[in-house]
């Protein structure tokens, strides 16, 4: 399920700051150097860092 187009806006990653972008059931951070993905569950973002996918 999409998230409201205002909500990504204003998401940032919470290790980084660096903005988040959407791909599929997760949020991607964008910084290169840190690159955590973030379930979303039930239309619902976990922005836990212990939560968070390491790149791979």
């Amino acid at each position: 399920m999409p998230l409201e187009s205002g909500l990504l806006e204003i998401l940032a990653c919470p290790a980084c700051h660096a903005p988040l972008k959407e791909q599929e059931a997760e949020l991607i951070c964008t910084d290169s150097s840190c690159g955590l993905a973030y379930p979303v569950r039930d239309g619902i973002p976990v922005l836990l860092v212990d939560e968070a996918r390491r790149p791979a």
